[in-house]
Parts: structure tokens; C-alpha cells; sequence
């Protein structure tokens, strides 16, 4: 059984943050869970590494908590943020705290093909 879970964000659009709940709870639960997890943002999705773009999104309506909030909760439960470096082009390198490294394509196939890992995409 794998004992890696690789969340590859990339088609979630910062536009849409309904979508946006899902992808960093599911990471929490697989860490609390004592799995190995890190969330990799790109494209689309790349967007919410940068600092004071996920403190202005909100999932549902009227939910006081953030999409931030969300990302530092899953941090806290020891989620490893990732940020594709293509993604630096698109939307710079000032980002949120929570990005622990900034890796390429070739480490995210590397992953997702490792027996070791289970790949999520959103």
C-alpha cells in the first residue's frame, strides 16, 4: 500500500473557490492519518502560493474561514506546499509561507509514478 499522497493543483481555479475546500481538507485528513502528503500548485491553481490571494477567497458564502485558513490548517497537520516554478513566472515569487520548496515537472512525474504514491489531481 502506498504511503504517499501527491495533491497535483493545477485546473482549480482561484475564480471558482467552491472548488477549492476539497483538495486542502482531503490533504489535512491524509496527514492526520500519518500520510505522507504534499500539495504541489501550478497553473491555475498556482496562483493561491501567492502571498494575499487565498486570505480573499472563501469557499462558501458567509464562511469566515479563508482558503488561507485552509492551507495553514492542512500545514499545521504537516502537509509539505509546493510550488511549480513555471508558476513563478506567471504570478511572481512573493509567496505565502507555507511554500516549502519550488520544484519542476520532472519532480512531479517522478512522484506520480513512484509505486510509494497515491496522485490526486484537481
Amino acid at each position: 500500500m502506498a504511503d504517499k499522497l501527491l495533491i497535483v493543483m493545477m485546473n482549480t481555479d482561484p475564480k471558482n473557490p467552491t472548488e477549492l475546500g476539497a483538495p486542502f481538507a482531503q490533504a489535512k485528513v491524509a496527514a492526520a492519518m500519518e500520510y505522507d502528503v504534499e500539495v504541489v500548485l501550478t497553473g491555475r491553481s498556482g496562483e493561491l502560493a501567492k502571498k494575499g490571494v487565498a486570505e480573499k477567497l472563501f469557499v462558501q458564502e458567509g464562511n469566515e474561514k479563508s482558503v488561507y485558513d485552509y492551507i495553514r490548517d492542512a500545514a499545521e497537520a504537516g502537509v509539505k506546499f509546493k510550488v511549480c516554478t513555471p508558476t513563478l513566472e506567471i504570478w511572481g515569487d512573493d509567496l505565502i509561507p507555507e511554500i516549502s520548496e519550488t520544484v519542476g515537472g520532472a519532480y512531479i512525474i517522478s512522484e506520480a509514478m513512484d509505486d510509494d504514491t497515491v496522485t490526486f489531481t484537481y
